[in-house]
């Protein structure tokens, strides 16, 4: 018998060399699980969290990346969704002091789901509160503004009160038909970024965001539980396991 590197978990070899997993492990006829243990159980903290996005990258300069979803059953931690291509800024990673508004990189660390998801399209059976996008919904991305990178919504066909790249989230229906926020700069510190969204892939590298396919985003934003406290974790190879 010897136990799971996480404790979730045992193998026990019989006499006649067969092998049985027990609670969260696996066996592929190898040791390779011992060994390698999956991303998450790496991770220096998870924040509490019971739901764990990760989007790891090769290298910081790298504008694709992986993403996996992993849960913890209360015995340990088990792969839900993934591994999948995600799509990240177009000018890579940075860390999140050292991003400016606009730089199109996207911010490495560990981040919460914001409470309210948004989308174009109806709700594709989210868990969380989810608010369909209408004219006048925009996203504040004006540094001087008092509300900056947060939701604002203003009289259709009226200008706002903050300028910079603010988006009109109703008029994005490619990006976002489903979205879910991740709050990195959320209350905003300083003119680090704002808009950073889980979203659907346009066929390009993003402004800062992490992009999946739409069907695999709706999967991801249908299993997201507010009452499991999600986080994603993201960034390059060399420093995802820091976080």
């Amino acid at each position: 018998m010897a136990p799971a590197p996480a404790a979730g978990g045992y193998w026990l070899v019989a006499a006649d060399g067969g092998v049985f997993t027990f609670g969260s492990t696996t066996f592929d006829g190898s040791a390779t699980a011992d060994i390698n243990p999956p991303l998450v159980d790496q991770l220096a903290s998870t924040g509490g969290a019971q739901q764990v996005i990760i989007v790891d990258a090769p290298d910081a300069a790298r504008t694709t990346a992986t993403l996996t979803a992993y849960e913890d059953d209360g015995i340990g931690w088990y792969e839900v969704f993934g591994p999948v291509a995600a799509v990240d800024g177009a000018n890579g990673w940075l860390p999140a002091s050292s991003r400016t508004e606009c730089d199109d990189t996207t911010p490495e660390g560990l981040y919460a789901i914001g409470s309210t998801m948004y989308g174009t399209d109806p709700d594709p059976g989210t868990q969380f509160a989810y608010h369909q996008l209408m004219c006048g919904d925009w996203w504040d991305e004006d540094p001087a503004s008092p509300t900056y990178n947060t939701f604002q919504h203003v009289a259709c066909g009226t200008t706002p009160p903050f300028g910079g790249n603010s988006e009109a989230l109703w008029t994005e229906s490619n990006a976002y038909p489903s979205t879910a926020v991740i709050d990195f700069n959320t209350p905003s510190s300083g003119p680090f970024g704002s808009g950073i969204f889980l979203h659907a892939d346009t066929g390009a590298p993003t402004q800062g965001c992490v992009s999946l396919t739409l069907p695999e985003l709706d999967s991801v934003l249908r299993w997201l539980n507010p009452a499991l406290h999600p986080v994603i974790v993201m960034g390059p190879d060399d420093v995802i396991r820091s976080f």
